[in-house]
């Protein structure tokens, strides 16, 4: 990772960040506030690259040196990260690392500190983290991540350089995975379902997304041409690969977003679709519908995902979903 590359999706963020350290002028303390996918944390850990490179240019670190190396394969002796143990970050994580302020640095007088959701420190917790903050050394940088930053005690805000992260928007997502050789059927979808460039990846690398993609086109197909297949579909194909329950979320997500490009191919809106290389099969389902139809094929979608989050039963969510797609 580089900051031309962390620029790419947190332009402003990266040139805060860069001017701080080519006018010497870094905070001894950031709180990184933005939504979960935003890139905090690998923010965090190239600013700890540039920290402790020893053979860095102006505000790039040579990703080289045994620093770099260290820090990016996450052990290095000097930087330290604090997450939540269960729901919350306790105090005696804090006094262990108040611990390590006292010590002098293992290889350097330098030390960096990554507080992964802070918003989870309890209030002794994070009012033992004050310490630090009233008194900073002048060679250690803690930097805060949090996702709700109105969580975040006052006293600790006061005393932090705030720097936001914007969500990612659909098209830059898109761009950022077509870059990476994503091809362009798969980065529209992803872009749709995530802001967060690492969920993203993660779910192309394991070819779920281009799997589960599969079994959702082959169902809207088969509930406009074919409705005796479903059921069978659903046993075969369908249960199969969604198994948990975020994912029979993410499966709907998909069949919600099938659906709307059947109402965009309806609407001669084929510009905005997502499934770009599926217009054939779209059109042969908007052929056999009407707006009022997927309308309401839309509604029955989202009320299935409100019923998945009561607990009900997601075989019969599923086959009773299939019934009303086919209704009209």
């Amino acid at each position: 990772m580089t900051w031309n590359k962390l620029s790419e999706t947190q332009e402003k963020v990266v040139k805060i960040i860069t001017n701080s350290i080519r006018k010497q002028r870094l905070s001894h303390a950031y709180l990184f506030d933005g939504p979960k996918g935003t890139g905090k944390r690998n923010v965090a850990l190239q600013l700890a690259k540039t920290f402790f490179c020893a053979n860095k240019e102006e505000q790039d670190a040579c990703e080289s040196c045994s620093d770099c190396k260290r820090i990016t394969s996450g052990n290095h002796p000097d930087v330290h990260v604090i997450k939540p143990e269960g729901q919350s970050i306790k105090i005696e994580q804090i006094r262990n690392l108040k611990k390590e302020f006292s010590y002098r640095g293992m290889e350097s007088v330098r030390k960096f500190y990554i507080i992964e959701d802070a918003e989870k420190m309890t209030v002794s917790a994070a009012n033992g983290l004050l310490k630090f903050l009233e008194e900073p050394d002048g060679q250690s940088i803690a930097v805060l991540t949090t996702a709700e930053v109105h969580r975040i005690l006052n006293t600790i805000i006061s005393r932090a350089q705030i720097i936001s992260f914007v969500p990612l928007t659909p098209l830059k997502l898109m761009e950022n995975l077509e870059k990476d050789g994503v091809t362009k059927p798969i980065a529209k979808l992803l872009g749709q379902l995530t802001n967060d460039l690492e969920e993203a990846y993660q779910l192309y690398h394991d070819e779920w997304i281009a799997q589960a993609r599969g079994i959702v086109i082959q169902l809207g197909e088969e509930v406009s041409t074919r409705p005796h297949q479903v059921l069978l579909t659903l046993q075969e194909s369908w249960f199969t690969h969604f198994k948990e329950k975020n994912q029979l979320n993410l499966g709907l997500d998909i069949l919600l977003l099938w659906y709307r490009d059947v109402l965009r191919t309806l609407l001669a809106n084929e510009d905005q679709l997502i499934f770009v290389d599926q217009v054939d099969k779209l059109e042969r389902h908007a052929l056999k519908s009407s707006q009022r139809k997927v309308s309401q094929h839309m509604a029955a979608i989202l009320e299935a995902k409100r019923r998945l989050s009561a607990n009900v039963n997601p075989q019969l969510l599923m086959e009773q979903l299939m019934m009303r797609l086919q209704e009209g």
